[in-house]
């Protein structure tokens, strides 16, 4: 055998060899990254920790909530049919947001939605409709807590609507979030070691959860019962003790992962009554300042406020339906 047919067969058999190696450093690289997974979910642990006794959207701002027994679970909140929440937002005519924190009567208002319509509603007006889609109208930059959204201005009659109702000299606007528009993150958000997804018009979070039995035990410190309905949450919890719900970083509701990224700190919103719209600005807010304030560690989160529900980023989208159970995931 010539010297060049020796260097031909050296060089072919180093290329097979070669791409062996390559081969099974290849399949030892996946059977490696399989069994790693396989750990992660072996050693992945659910405990049953509550059922979902209710799911309430707030479409408006500071309105009334609606109850529904499935809801779509996305990465900016919940959704049912049309409603979306906190997609709806009452503004001044330079943009600010307007909360039940000014205007407590907002809290009497339902906005609901049926074939492409929207419908308002309030005490002693006239329900007011008007189409959800009103792409001649002008786009608003808007104010929540100091960080600018846009939203679709809804039309003359709707402001009409919303001055009458609040019986102030100034004029309202109601504006609409599309999905065309970008989300807003808060401003608190950089500060925290879990960050939150970006919102629409919510204060903070795409989901709050509380538990009945944590509303139950500030009823029996308080000389009247309270309802969740006050506390605005989206998603509520039996079978539970007390602020258990507290302690539950990552949970699974149906199909839906949440991940827990703060505790909700409370305003003057609390004292507002959602069934007269009357705000009284000290119960129930002084009882949980007494009972229900952040470790020292945690000041610079949540200053003077009180903590009650908790706040979620929704890891893994999906439905979640009244009568769920809620499972506590632990690794």
């Amino acid at each position: 055998m010539e010297l060049k047919e020796l260097k031909e067969l050296a060089v072919s058999a180093l290329v097979r060899n070669k791409k062996a190696a390559l081969l099974a450093g290849g399949v030892a690289v996946l059977g490696f990254v399989g069994l790693v997974y396989k750990y992660l979910r072996t050693t992945e642990k659910l405990d049953r920790v509550g059922v979902v006794s209710k799911l309430l959207i707030h479409p408006l701002k500071s309105g009334r909530a609606v109850s529904v027994t499935l809801a779509q679970c996305q990465h900016n909140g919940l959704k049912s049919g049309e409603l979306q929440d906190r997609h709806w937002l009452v503004v001044t005519e330079d943009g600010h947001m307007v909360t039940g924190r000014q205007q407590p009567r907002l809290v009497l208002v339902s906005l609901s939605c049926e074939g492409g319509q929207v419908r308002l509603n309030g005490p002693d007006m006239e329900e007011l409709r008007f189409p959800i889609e009103q792409s001649d109208n002008a786009v608003i930059d808007c104010r929540v807590f100091g960080v600018g959204i846009q939203g679709r201005d809804c039309g003359d009659e709707s402001s009409r609507w919303l001055t009458a109702y609040l019986g102030e000299e100034t004029s309202f606007r109601l504006v609409h979030h599309e999905p065309q528009m970008t989300g807003r993150r808060p401003e608190e958000s950089s500060t925290l070691p879990q960050q939150l997804e970006e919102v629409v018009y919510a204060d903070m979070g795409p989901v709050m959860l509380l538990s009945e039995s944590s509303v139950k035990d500030l009823g029996s410190r308080l000389q009247q019962d309270v309802t969740v309905e006050r506390f605005r949450p989206n998603i509520v919890v039996s079978g539970c003790e007390s602020f258990d719900e507290d302690w539950w970083e990552e949970i699974q509701v149906g199909s839906v992962r949440l991940q827990r990224a703060r505790s909700c700190g409370r305003c003057v919103f609390t004292t507002v009554d959602p069934e007269t719209g009357v705000i009284t600005r000290k119960e129930p807010l002084d009882t949980l300042k007494s009972y229900r304030q952040c470790k020292p560690s945690e000041k610079h989160i949540y200053k003077s406020s009180p903590l009650f529900g908790q706040l979620h980023n929704v890891k893994k989208t999906g439905v979640l339906q009244v009568g769920d159970v809620v499972y506590k995931i632990s690794r």
